[in-house]
This record gives C-alpha cells, structure tokens and sequence, in this order.
C-alpha cells in the first residue's frame, strides 16, 4: 500500500503561485496555496521529485501534526500523540527549531524545549529506550511554528535549502537567490528556441536558471537533500526520482543565451558558475555597457535584475542605464522585457508604462517585476 504524507513546499512572498503551478507540474493535484507556502497530499515517492524539480520553493517539508495549543501542557501532550516513530528511526538525530507569531505561547526556546522532550518521551516508549535517545543517525529537523495558537509540527526534507543548487562558487553584493531568478524566468513566456539576455548578469544566476529550464535540467540534481537517509524513503524511490530527472533532460536543446555586465570581474564569476552548474558552453558571456548592446535576431527576450542605485552615487548611472535600456527595446519592438527593481520611477525612466507589473520580494526588499509583452513577428 502506497503511504500519504501531507508535504508543505514554502515560498518567498509573492511566489506561492509559481510554486503551486510547479507542485501540479509534477503531476499533484490536491494542492493549496497559503501565504508563503503551498500544501498538498502526496505519496512519499513525491519527497524525493519534489526535492529535485522545485525550482522556486525553499524547502519541502512534511507536516507531523497540526493542532490548537495554549499551554505548554497542552503543547506536549499534542506533540506526544503524534505518530513520530513513522519518521524518526531509534538513532535518528532531531533538532527543533522554531517561531511564535500572535500566539499565547511565545518564547520560542521554551517551546523548542518542550516538542524535544515530547518527541523523545514518543520515541522511548516506542523503541523501549531506557535513557537519552542516541540521535547518531539521520538528521530530521523538527519545526514548531506557532500562529494564533495553533501549532504546526514539520520535519524538514531538505537539509540546506532549495536555492543552493551546488553551482555558485561565486557572486558579487547583492547575488539574486536561485529560486528568484528561476521564478523571473518561468513568469515569462521564454521558450528555449527564442534568444535571451540578461544585460546587468552579475554572478549569472538568471541564465543559468534560464539554461537549467531551458534544457529541462532537474535543478537539485548536483545536490544532496536530508530526507536521503531516511527510513520512510526506499533508496529505491530516490534512485527512479534521479533516473526520471536524468531521462527528462534534453542536453541537445540549442540555446541562444548571452549575459553581459560591466564589471569584468562578475563576468569571470558567471563564467565560473556556469561551468560548475555544467553549462558552460551554452552561455555566452561578454563584458560591455548595457547601452552597447545589439539584437542580431527578433523575439528575443531580456530579463534582468540590474543594481538598484541603492547608494546615492551609483544612483544616476543605474537611472541612465535604465533610459538606455528602454531605447533599445523600443527600437527592437518584437523584444520583450522584464525588469526587476525597487526603483518606482522605473517607468517613467525607461520611457513606457509596463504591460504588467508583479509585487515581489528580493531578499527584504520590495521590488516590483516590470514586464513589456514584445510583438513577435
């Protein structure tokens, strides 16, 4: 009999659609989408798929149990229920980490404290352990998280989180989170056999994601996730989860993707993440102003997350190239363009009112996603 577990995929604001759109992709359909996070049901076989395909979640983890709590008694008893040895092996290792928001409960150490002991008062009793728990083994990471009383217990699937897909050796002050730059990509209509370009690449995070969905690379496949050396998962789920991503990658997709940045620096760092992530001669890189550039074909599509100026001096250079940018694109009327800033004159810089704008979050701040529909011809 196939096992159910009820998984959560977390989000940065603004994403949980293009996560939940992803979640479907994979073939789940009881899917709910909350703030900052998307739930579904789904077979175990969907920890490891989820872990590998995800491209802007997180973290994947399971959800233990779900209930109202406030008192610390309660909390424990809760906890206690739960049916923790379904997860946890008799060496298995549980750190519990935590948050409380608009809730009775509030001081987040005693609660981590409290889910500890009950885990472990769970697990004695079922493995027949006199003393401490060894916890030599896997890691299962346990989160409570309170909110309005009611108390959410997870183990974290992931290990490190999904953003760190093992490719970036480099990056430059503000390097865009992989997720994010994923997320920019499938916002747009991009196809891998139209061109693409990134004119502020910086690290390169933005092409090489673009190049990783272009060629519908797994993006958690040069990775290692927690969840790999657990009991619930058969290592034979997780071998079929790595031979489907290595069946469904298509390496003779032709791409026609250039980065270019000012900074030669930032050019060599892309170069060297792109080689990391197995990618390197599908990129273009060049080291040129952002006004210099040229499309040589139509249909082409930019997409970018220039400096935002936050420093009074670099103001002025990043507002001009953003004028320079919105010349080009009006002279190359079949280009699309999608911009990210937190700049909010950016339209009136770049000469045109956006086609659509989306609220995002770069890390803590606000910015907003600029989209101009090119005419395709």
């Amino acid at each position: 009999m196939k096992q159910t577990v009820k998984l959560v995929a977390t989000a940065a604001m603004g994403l949980e659609s293009v996560v939940a759109n992803e979640v479907k992709a994979l073939g789940y359909t009881d899917v709910k989408v909350e703030n900052g996070k998307v739930v579904f049901d789904a077979d175990v076989s969907a920890i490891p798929r989820c872990n590998l395909w995800l491209r802007t979640a997180d973290r994947l983890k399971v959800i233990v149990g779900q209930f109202e709590a406030k008192t610390f008694d309660e909390l424990f008893e809760k906890t206690k229920a739960l049916d923790w040895e379904q997860y946890i092996p008799e060496d298995g290792s549980f750190p519990v980490i935590g948050k409380s928001v608009k809730s009775t409960l509030f001081s987040v150490s005693d609660c981590q404290a409290i889910v500890k002991k009950a885990v472990a008062e769970k697990l004695k009793q079922k493995y027949g352990v006199a003393t401490k728990m060894p916890e030599s083994g896997a890691l299962h990471r346990i989160e409570i998280a309170l909110l309005k009383d009611v108390a959410t217990l997870t183990i974290d699937t992931s290990g490190v989180g999904l953003h760190k897909r093992g490719y970036r050796v480099g990056q430059g002050e503000a390097p865009l989170k992989e997720t994010l730059a994923a997320a920019l990509v499938q916002l747009t209509n991009w196809k891998p056999n139209f061109p693409l370009v990134d004119l502020f690449c910086g690290s390169g995070t933005i092409l090489i994601e673009s190049a990783l969905i272009g060629q519908n690379i797994a993006p958690g496949f040069n990775r290692e996730f927690a969840s790999e050396d657990w009991m619930l998962i058969n290592k034979k789920l997780w071998e079929q989860a790595f031979e489907e991503a290595e069946d469904l990658a298509n390496y003779d997709q032709a791409l026609d993707i250039t980065g270019s940045d000012l900074d030669p620096k930032m050019i060599e760092i892309a170069k060297q993440n792109a080689t990391e992530a197995g990618l390197a001669d599908l990129i273009k890189w060049k080291q040129m102003q952002a006004k210099d550039f040229k499309p040589n074909r139509p249909n082409g599509y930019l997409i970018s997350n220039p400096p935002y100026g936050e420093r009074i001096g670099d103001r002025d250079q990043v507002r001009e190239a953003y004028r320079q940018v919105g010349e080009i694109m009006r002279s190359n009327p079949s280009w699309s363009s999608y911009v990210l800033t937190s700049d909010e004159k950016f339209e009136a810089l770049y000469g045109e009112k956006a086609t659509k704008k989306r609220k995002l979050f770069n890390g803590f701040i606000k910015v907003d996603y600029y989209q101009y529909f090119g005419k395709h011809i």
